[in-house]
């Protein structure tokens, strides 16, 4: 069963899917089903024995493109709707072992490829608000399958960060005229401290404003809304910055950061959303090489974040892992 219910408090849809407690969950290697279809073997999702990216329809979606009717009826306070929508699955490579930080940069170029071609295909059905591309890595993240994969979800409506985000766009370009993100960019690059990577037509920063120990975002320095839009040579640029800020991640403890990565992009709803620009978020939950961050009492009781690190201190320490520059990650041959 899902469906999707109107929470009046906050003013924000909430999605129930009970048939995910069923999903499969971190079977052994020789088990899993996003590996390539194999001779003999119990049948994977993906029905040839090579392939360079896969895209498919979750098994166990929260939201589909013929939803079930909800299991009760609503009222004109709390009304609910059909769970109306997409859930897809991208597997980055046919390896079942690696990460996508661990992939060749064109391999990284493809993946972007695929990601604004589903994000243009999904955008384009009447019914999607929002397209959000992510990824969910490690286990203390809660991810139910190793092999390297994200996701791609299609929302009927802009879920509240978003769109509190594009209200934010929305806000700074009425009072000033300008991006808000390229605002962001100018002044991070300005003060310099958080700066990691400014190459390639991408800036990647520990964001002034970071919420979560080692947080990272990726700026496109062309005001762009969708990934779409992206130049072919934008495109390879945020394969290669990817690269080089997952490497960081992984050096940072000297094991496989977890990590949520956020493509947030320009809603699809129809509305004027021209002020928004496109950008990546990393939120690792490690705030050091034993201790988590958890969503505890301010954050999940009252929305208010506490940072238990510096933004400064903790670019500064990102800074200094390799590959330090672009420069040196094409060096290394990757």
């Amino acid at each position: 069963m899902s469906e999707r219910r109107w929470n009046p408090q906050l003013r924000e849809w909430v999605i129930t899917a009970t048939h995910r407690q069923d999903r499969t969950f971190l079977p052994p290697a020789e088990s899993c089903p996003l590996d390539v279809a194999r001779s003999g073997q119990p049948e994977t999702e993906i029905d040839r024995d090579d392939f360079d990216v896969a895209v498919f329809d979750n098994r166990f979606p929260s939201l589909s493109t013929q939803p079930p009717e909800p299991a009760v009826a609503g009222s004109d306070l709390m009304p609910v709707r059909p769970s109306i929508g997409a859930c897809e699955v991208v597997v980055y490579t046919p390896q079942h072992e690696g990460s996508l930080g661990g992939l060749p940069v064109e391999q990284i170029r493809r993946l972007v490829a695929v990601w604004a071609h589903r994000t243009a295909v999904l955008a384009a059905r009447p019914e999607i608000g929002y397209v959000f591309v992510f990824e969910n890595r490690g286990e203390a993240i809660g991810v139910t399958l190793h092999h390297p994969h994200g996701q791609i979800y299609g929302y009927p409506f802009v879920p509240p960060l978003l769109e509190r985000e594009a209200a934010a766009a929305h806000a700074h370009r009425r009072e000033h005229g300008s991006c808000l993100w390229c605002g962001v960019a100018e002044e991070e690059r300005r003060d310099g401290r958080r700066v990691l990577l400014d190459d390639a037509g991408w800036l990647a920063t520990v964001p002034f404003y970071a919420r979560w120990p080692y947080e990272v975002h990726l700026i496109p320095q062309r005001h762009v809304g969708w990934l779409w839009e992206l130049s072919g040579e934008e495109a390879f640029g945020l394969a290669q910055v990817l690269k080089a800020i997952l490497g960081k991640y992984d050096a940072l403890f000297v094991f496989p950061l977890p990590y949520i990565m956020a493509v947030h992009q320009r809603p699809t709803d129809g509305g004027d959303h021209d002020g928004y620009h496109l950008h990546l978020e990393f939120y690792p939950p490690n705030r050091t090489e034993r201790k988590l961050k958890f969503l505890a009492g301010s954050e999940a009781g009252a929305g208010a974040y506490i940072n238990d690190t510096l933004p400064e201190e903790t670019a500064e320490r990102l800074r200094g892992l390799a590959p330090r520059s672009l420069a040196e990650l094409n060096g290394s041959g990757a």
